[in-house]
């Protein structure tokens, strides 16, 4: 049985399961279905004098000589085994592995595997991977490699999934119907993970990971087509637009285009009796705002209330004084009112009874929005904002609460529109991709290590004048595995440097909300000048004030996230600047760097995003809430996206219940990962 516990697999035990438990795998399945993150082709056994640069090599060696141990230091010992292999010779060095002297034997065989040294003329491993030629389970082959945590091994992990595949191999049944494997030239579900662990080639590898990224985005995608069809229709009809229209003719600007379209798309749906489903993708400062304060006055308008759920308390709060700025200048009338966690027990019992009561027209809020305490007396209309921080469950708890409300969600995170149509499969997506005129670009510049100094002059200099600055740094401590620099380090660091006669701030995600919110509220007031900071401040925080964002390590971001920090500055009326510390010396990483100095649009940058990574980061669980859906590493030719989608549609056309035999298994795996959110026959 594949659901068998992982501790009764033969090698596996009590103390080995809690290990793995922290790896997520609890069962037989769990494990075959823990792919390598990358692989080691060791098929070629290599000779000595062939060895012309230091890199990692697969011998064949006879050992010369008896090995020599030595101690050195207090309990540490190092092993020289002098080996060949008739055409030249190799020293393998072993510290602190004294047992191997039972196991080396003078004229035997073996292969060894490793980072090979010259000096001098002279070839040499240090620790190297032996075995004996009698024994070669690990040579001769492409070895995969894993995602490890502590006390586990590489080599624990392998001879475990090879273990679970002789015993387990006959009872992996497939989840795609055969019909569907013969038509798209796919393996077998029981060859495909097999492939995918030990590959027999890069051809068996490339079809494995297509089968497996073929099912699993077949499974997410019939399960968001599935919550789409099922929305029923909703009570909420649009049928006066008087107050939404009154918005339109106070702005003291003109509209684009494109944010046009998108509210003819969303009055359209209003005024449909479907509810309406839809994401706006626009990049930031493309007028995503206008828009949903549009939507929300057609609710309110026809006699419903609105909702606008945020992630962050000082983005709630932006937000509401930008509603009531707008419905101000347009001289409408209507109670608007902010519900955060902050909100006083006083204050939000008031809140929540006249929110019961209908006297509150538009409500802005966080999380605090869905906790069961919330009734709304009529609510129409759900904006949500940044909806890759919040899942498909929490979007459901709000929609909830009223007769099937109509649901907007928008997002400044740029997704190439075959993937926002895969991710977002639940929705219909709009667009934004005009900015509006006058809008200032921030100019991008790259520097290396060598260029922080100035980069940090010219910080000076800009709050000199005034103005503020974001100093970014990839992670909140230091750590031993990555010589990162981290936010803690860096403001203790700058604070007695280059800026101690500067207020600075710091702000990561391991701060308590409370702790959060006044750092940001100083930096908005402007009692910070620079503010220290990890990618918390990726969405929520706007500081029209704020003109530079220095960003340390920028090679360890993806292209989207590098965009979406660098949306932080530009938002008032001076000049901004990103300054990306590139400390990568690699032709890729300069490449990405320059896509980011070349362009603003985020669209553009997703998709040459999209060519260099794959599309992995934007099928993180954050997008759409469904947990141990792991799909990094699997996907990555977008045609599979567009089979799928196209093959999707055919079956919910055809048997949008997925009835008979050969849809049972997929049908059990889609219920199984959207639970509650799945309706079938």
């Amino acid at each position: 049985m594949l659901s068998k516990d992982i501790q009764y697999l033969k090698g596996v035990g009590p103390s080995r399961a809690a290990k793995l438990e922290k790896l997520k795998i609890y069962t037989v399945e769990d494990l075959l279905n823990y792919f390598p993150l990358k692989y080691e082709d060791r098929r070629r056994v290599s000779k000595i004098n062939e060895i012309i640069e230091p890199k990692k090599y697969l011998l064949k060696v006879k050992l010369f000589e008896k090995p020599k141990l030595s101690p050195i230091k207090k309990n540490r010992t190092i092993i020289k085994a002098v080996c060949k292999d008739g055409t030249g010779f190799i020293t393998l060095t072993f510290f602190n592995q004294a047992y191997l002297m039972d196991k080396l034997t003078e004229d035997e065989f073996y292969y060894v595997f490793g980072d090979l040294k010259i000096g001098y003329g002279k070839f040499e491993m240090v620790n190297p991977e032996i075995e004996s030629v009698d024994k070669d389970w690990k040579a001769k082959r492409i070895m995969p490699i894993y995602g490890l945590t502590y006390g586990l091994s590489n080599n624990e992990i392998t001879k475990l999934t090879r273990t679970a595949l002789e015993i387990y191999y006959r009872e992996i049944e497939n989840v795609l119907p055969e019909s569907i494997i013969k038509e798209y030239n796919l393996l077998a579900r029981k060859s495909a993970i097999k492939n995918l662990h030990f590959p027999a080639n890069g051809k068996a590898y490339s079809l494995a990971k297509k089968t497996i990224a073929f099912e699993k985005l077949l499974i997410m995608q019939l399960g968001l087509f599935n919550i789409k069809s099922n929305i029923n229709t909703t009570e909420t009809e649009v049928k006066n637009t008087l107050l939404a229209e009154k918005l339109i003719k106070s702005l003291p600007y003109k509209l684009t285009k494109a944010q046009l379209n998108v509210i003819e798309e969303i009055k359209k749906d209003m005024e449909s009796q479907k509810a309406m489903s839809r994401l706006v993708q626009g990049d930031v400062g493309s007028g995503k705002t206008v828009v949903a304060i549009y939507g929300m006055l057609l609710a309110v308008g026809s006699g419903y209330q609105a909702s606008m759920m945020v992630p962050t308390e000082v983005l709630a709060l932006q937000h509401y004084e930008t509603i009531n700025q707008y419905i101000q200048k347009a001289k409408i009338d209507i109670e608007v009112e902010l519900l955060t966690a902050s909100v006083k027990a006083k204050k939000k019992a008031e809140v929540l009874s006249r929110l019961k009561e209908g006297k509150i027209d538009i409500i802005v809020g966080t999380h605090a929005l869905i906790e069961d305490n919330v009734e709304f007396n009529n609510i129409g209309l759900v904006v949500t904002d940044e909806q890759h921080r919040f899942g498909v469950r929490q979007r459901a708890k709000l929609q909830n609460k009223g007769k099937n409300p109509h649901i907007l969600i928008m997002t400044a995170t740029p997704i190439p529109r075959t993937l926002a149509l895969m991710v977002y499969g639940d929705l219909d997506v709009s667009l934004i991709d005009e900015m509006p005129p006058g809008r200032q670009k921030v100019i991008t510049e790259i520097v290396d290590e060598k260029g922080k100094e100035k980069a940090y002059n010219f910080i000076k200099n800009i709050v000199k004048k005034g103005r503020q600055a974001y100093i970014v740094a990839p992670l909140v401590e230091e750590s031993e595995k990555l010589e990162l620099n981290s936010a803690t380090e860096i403001f203790k660091d700058l604070k007695s440097s280059y800026f101690s006669e500067y207020n600075l701030g710091l702000l990561h995600g391991k701060m308590p909300n409370r702790e959060k919110e006044e750092v940001i509220n100083k930096f908005y007031e402007g009692k910070i000048n620079i503010l220290i900071s990890t990618t918390v401040i990726e969405v929520g925080v706007n500081v029209p004030n704020s003109v530079v964002m220095l960003i340390l390590n920028a090679e360890r971001f993806g292209l989207a996230q590098l965009h979406q920090l660098r949306g932080r500055v530009g938002r008032g009326n001076h000049q901004s600047y990103c300054i990306l510390v590139n400390e990568s010396k690699s032709k890729k990483s300069r490449e990405r760097m320059n896509i980011l100095k070349s362009t603003n649009n985020g669209f553009i940058i997703a998709e040459e995003d999209l060519k260099i990574r794959g599309p992995g980061e934007f099928f993180g669980t954050k997008q759409h809430g469904l947990s141990k859906f792991e799909i990094q590493n699997l996907v990555n030719n977008v045609k599979t996206i567009e089979e799928v989608q196209s093959l999707s549609r055919r079956i919910l056309s055809e048997n949008p219940d997925l009835k008979g035999q050969e849809y049972l298994n997929l049908k059990r795996e889609i219920t199984k990962i959207f639970k509650d959110e799945i309706v079938f026959n």
